[in-house]
């Protein structure tokens, strides 16, 4: 795993997020992307990192947002 490829997984999550165009599960943004869990959390880290995604616990699963 490099710095490219997570990136290229970044985009992705960041590309289901902006078409919607509201907030996410985390579970239906897996589902669109079919990144595996641990390559949808190094996106969710690097989007996380530069500040362009809200992140919130829910009972039921993460809800992802663009900031």
């Amino acid at each position: 795993m490099n710095v490219e490829i997570i990136g290229t997984w970044a985009g992705l999550v960041w590309n289901v997020l902006n078409e919607a165009n509201a907030t996410v599960a985390l579970k239906a943004i897996k589902k669109a992307t079919k990144l595996k869990v641990n390559e949808l959390y190094a996106a969710l880290g690097w989007l996380a990192r530069e500040g362009k995604i809200n992140i919130v616990e829910t009972e039921a699963d993460l809800e992802i947002t663009l900031l």
